[in-house]
């Protein structure tokens, strides 16, 4: 891998949760890859006051114990010396000041050439502030004609959620681009980071024998799903204000959509690979107003008792309303208006206290056109390629075998792949990858602003619908099960139904319950 140059991250709300779980973790795998900078300094910002000493002792016990991922000799404590602290009202532009200074002395004697990584581990209502406070003191400048070896950058690394609705993403990229170029902004969804959908790149378009049947011509329909055993976890308050359609169906489902949908880019550069992911969100079919309750199930959990222990429905959660009408479930049946895949059915489906949690995709091929063992009593299903992203990260194809003995029985086997059985192979954990590439200004794997608000487009009728028609049903289900047995319905065909797929990917075959 190529190093990057000598650089500051700076995080804005270091204290936080994302940094302790997320980010310091991650840039310490990459310290002990030998894959930071030669020079590198990360500079903590927040409210919380805290000495340099105290910011690093709040990391020092789980560097110290975590899991060695390279046979190199570095010492945590070489890392945690690069760890930096500033102090501030993060609310107030003027105190930004002192964030200018202590950049500049920390750049002075670590020679890091003046290229700053801004990254907003803050609540999104933190975004426009700390935005312009950078602005106000010129930290968002780069060089943009020096030809210098040394040519600095800066850039601004963004969480979602990436605005509530159609208008706030747009004010919001608005508010950003009055201060950052769109390509100084690096807008984070940590599941492009994974390795396994990454390498939809490679199984698409470095294998011959899947791009000729990839398309409306030999593929039924698809289906992507995401979904989590456990419930919101004390985010009540957050969770009451997004649901599951603005939490997951509109960053993280829609892009790994344009990642299965998309044209082979004409290079991998990430302006190609980025405009081919455009097309795509903006060739999703609209779903009207009425035809929200046709195209789309929500559901919300309810209380159950699962291996003994009963579980509270989402309505008994801690900060949330008795009578929420949020959902914790949904399932979208959708279609792109393009030569490649018009008219054939995508699925797509998320939610909370789900049987496992899983995230794969499954590519549905057309059964043969004349079924030639059914005359005799066969069933011949179709063929499926599964693409799991997490757990047990890996590819399986199912497709049907003669069973050795008289007659033609036909049985569905599986060839499967995992990522676990590559001996001395580290899959690394998706902040180290979206990290390590937002130093070297690869924006590949990022969201481009002008898709965000294609993506918005595409959800904001549904949220439209959901608030004023009160006649669309939620739906509940049980914690512990698939969600509403409405869903099903989507997919109208008698003898197809959503695949329901298990921790394990070797135990596909199985329905998969608490």
């Amino acid at each position: 891998m190529e190093k990057p140059d000598n650089c500051i991250l700076v995080i804005f709300g270091a204290s936080g949760d994302l940094t302790s779980r997320k980010l310091i973790p991650s840039l310490f795998r990459l310290y002990k890859q030998d894959l930071l900078p030669d020079k590198f300094v990360v500079l903590g910002v927040g409210r919380t006051q805290l000495t340099d000493d105290a910011f690093r002792d709040r990391f020092r016990e789980e560097l110290s114990s975590m899991k060695d991922v390279s046979k190199n000799s570095k010492n945590p404590r070489d890392f945690l010396r690069m760890l930096y602290y500033c102090s501030i009202d993060t609310k107030d532009p003027e105190a930004y000041h002192d964030v200018k200074d202590r950049l500049a002395e920390l750049d002075k004697e670590k020679e890091t050439n003046g290229n700053y990584l801004f990254y907003l581990a803050t609540s999104p209502s933190m975004y426009k502030i700390t935005a312009e406070s950078l602005g106000k003191f010129d930290l968002h400048k780069q060089d943009t004609q020096n030809q210098n070896t040394h040519k600095k950058y800066r850039r601004l690394i963004v969480e979602k959620p990436f605005g509530y609705d159609l208008d706030s993403a747009k004010k919001l990229n608005s508010e950003l681009h009055n201060v950052f170029d769109e390509e100084q902004i690096f807008r984070i969804d940590h599941y492009l980071g994974k390795e396994t959908v990454q390498n939809l790149f490679v199984t698409r378009f470095a294998n011959g024998m899947f791009e000729p049947i990839w398309n409306r011509n030999y593929i039924h329909h698809i289906e992507i799903t995401s979904c989590e055993s456990i419930g919101i976890e004390n985010r009540g308050k957050y969770y009451e204000t997004s649901g599951a359609l603005r939490d997951m169906v509109q960053n993280h489902l829609l892009q790994l959509v344009s990642l299965v949908a998309m044209e082979p880019p004409s290079s991998f550069q990430s302006y190609s690979v980025r405009n081919e992911k455009l097309k795509i969100f903006e060739s999703l079919r609209a779903i009207k107003d009425e035809e929200v309750a046709k195209y789309v199930i929500r559901g919300q959990y309810g209380a159950s008792r699962i291996r003994g222990e009963n579980i509270l429905g989402y309505r008994q959660e801690r900060d949330v309303s008795k009578d929420s009408r949020t959902e914790t479930y949904v399932a979208v049946k959708f279609f792109i208006d393009n030569w490649r895949w018009g008219g054939m059915p995508f699925y797509i489906r998320t939610g909370k206290r789900l049987p496992t949690t899983v995230a794969e995709i499954v590519i549905h091929f057309k059964a043969t056109p004349h079924k030639l063992f059914q005359k005799i009593g066969i069933d011949e299903s179709c063929n499926q390629l599964v693409i799991r992203i997490q757990p047990d990260e890996g590819i399986l194809l199912r497709f049907g075998m003669k069973v050795p003995g008289a007659g033609f029985n036909v049985q569905n086997v599986s060839m499967i792949f995992k990522y676990s059985e590559l001996a001395d192979v580290y899959l690394p954990a998706a902040y180290e990858r979206l990290l390590l590439d937002s130093m070297l200004g690869d924006s590949t794997l990022f969201s481009r602003g002008d898709s965000v608000i294609e993506c918005w487009k595409f959800v904001e009728p549904i949220l439209r619908a959901w608030e004023n028609d009160p006649s669309i049903k939620l739906y509940g289900y049980p914690a512990g099960t698939w969600g509403p047995e409405h869903a099903d319905d989507l997919i109208e065909e008698s003898d197809m139904t959503w695949r329901y797929p298990c921790k394990n990917l070797s135990d596909s075959d199985s329905y998969c319950e608490l």
